[in-house]
């Protein structure tokens, strides 16, 4: 590519680690259902799929409910915000990419998805930012990468799908993207090849360098 490559980013486990935030909401939750709490590991492992599938994750099929999964996202939105944080290089790393370049892909509901970016200033850096809930259907189906390409007036050749879940690989896949996949966030690559392996986050800053924007 002779200019920097669109990129398109997951969020959770790929710029932020929200499992401390995401482990403490899931956890009151249990705990109003009387269930024991589960460690940061555990809900590591749950994450990737939209939150709907999240909360049956951890209260198992015998304690999920619509109310459930509604208490939630009233927990989740007041905490979500308490440690979540970017992995380190990941604000050097937008820096030196144009924001018409770049869109956020996420299976993380849209209001929190910007809720989050608004706390932690990143919002500033994505033309588009697609939530799980912004289309019929969320990753690994191309619809939100193909959606997001549109909004960016990019081709898929053009562009580069950045995430740490085989959700990310199989959306970008099926778009038409090449896939930088990181290993250092919380999914799997479900034994798929990509183009690009990001073992810590600092490792974009060489894949991906850009250029110095003012």
């Amino acid at each position: 590519m002779n200019r920097a490559p669109y990129l398109l980013f997951d969020l959770d486990g790929t710029l932020v680690d929200s499992v401390p935030d995401l482990t403490f909401s899931l956890n009151r939750l249990r705990s109003e259902a009387n269930c024991p709490p589960l460690s940061q590991q555990q809900v590591g492992a749950m994450v990737g799929d939209g939150v709907k599938a999240l909360v049956r994750r951890a209260l198992g099929d015998k304690h999920y409910s619509q109310q459930r999964l509604a208490r939630f996202m009233e927990i989740y939105a007041q905490h979500l915000l308490d440690n979540t944080s970017c992995f380190p290089g990941i604000e050097e790393l937008l820096n030196n990419h144009s924001p018409e370049r770049m869109a956020i892909i996420t299976n993380k509901p849209y209001q929190l998805t910007i809720q989050l970016l608004e706390g932690l200033d990143l919002l500033k850096y994505f033309k588009i930012v697609v939530g799980g809930d912004s289309f019929p259907q969320k990753k690994p189906d191309p619809m939100p990468v193909l959606k997001a390409l549109e909004g960016l007036s990019a081709r898929p050749e053009q562009a580069i799908m950045v995430g740490d879940h085989h959700t990310d690989i199989k959306a970008g896949r099926a778009a038409g993207t090449a896939v930088c996949f990181c290993t250092y966030g919380v999914g799997h690559n479900d034994g798929l090849a990509t183009e690009y392996t990001a073992e810590k986050a600092t490792d974009l800053l060489t894949l991906f360098p850009g250029q110095a924007l003012d």
